[in-house]
């Protein structure tokens, strides 16, 4: 009881702290609005909602683009300027706000295509799980391996390279979120180490056979969770469109 009042005394005091949960509360707004303006501009039921921006000679500019441009300013301000209060936490605001506009394309970066409906899309909505995951657990107070209070020295060494490999397991298995979330809470990463691996991840392709019992549990277990997974994704991001080719980047419309 007496470390819950302390946590919630102390919890959003330091500045840093305090920027960070700006950050991130205004990362995932800006990421929910313009997506579901997105959504709205693809619906046929409100064609009063305003399109995206074009200019004269049909160049379609995405939103990545006000996203990388407020990232840049408010990146650079933070460095040059004095980040005393309110300023400090108008930045925070700022870059939070160029972050969800960014990652909300983020399948664009890696095909370099317009792909915001089709199947790889899906790609960006992962991208914004797993950034608002680590950017809440950092906002809470924890650290990649949080050592605190531990004295330095071979114990605590050992500590840490055990769990960078147990990590490293997890997401050869195919579990990249609940990797990398271990790196903040080593037993998540340990269940995830111990468990199944998908089928498509390195580690199945290298130790289950093709027939193999444990291959066989692995397809059916992850059809399962591909389908839940393929659900929610559906339920933040919207349906995809696998019948749309991608166009060029240039020319596309994607909200």
């Amino acid at each position: 009881m007496e470390i819950r009042i302390q946590v919630s005394q102390h919890f959003l005091g330091p500045q840093a702290q305090r920027d960070g949960f700006i950050l991130l509360g205004a990362f995932l707004i800006s990421f929910l609005f313009i997506r579901t303006s997105a959504r709205l501009m693809r619906s046929p039921k409100v064609p009063w909602w305003p399109g995206s921006v074009t200019t004269d000679s049909g160049l379609h500019l995405h939103h990545l683009v006000w996203g990388i441009v407020l990232l840049l300013v408010s990146g650079f301000l933070g460095f040059a300027v004095a980040r005393d209060s309110p300023w400090s936490e108008i930045l925070a605001a700022l870059f939070g706000v160029g972050a969800g506009l960014t990652l909300d394309e983020f399948a664009l970066w890696i095909h370099l295509d317009d792909v915001y409906w089709s199947q790889q899309g899906r790609a960006s909505i992962d991208a914004v799980i797993v950034a608002a995951v680590l950017g809440g657990l950092i906002v809470l107070g924890l650290g990649p391996f949080d050592t605190s209070g531990s004295s330095p020295g071979i114990s605590l060494i050992v500590a840490v390279l055990i769990d960078v490999l147990v990590c490293v397991v997890a997401i050869l298995k195919g579990r990249l979120l609940l990797g990398l979330i271990g790196v903040f809470i080593p037993p998540v990463a340990l269940v995830a180490a111990l468990r199944l691996a998908a089928p498509g991840s390195w580690w199945a392709r290298k130790r289950y056979r093709e027939g193999a019992r444990k291959l066989e549990r692995s397809t059916a277990r992850f059809e399962r969770a591909r389908a839940r997974h393929g659900r929610i994704i559906d339920a933040i991001g919207g349906r995809p469109s696998p019948s749309e080719t991608p166009a060029p980047i240039e020319t596309e419309r994607a909200g």
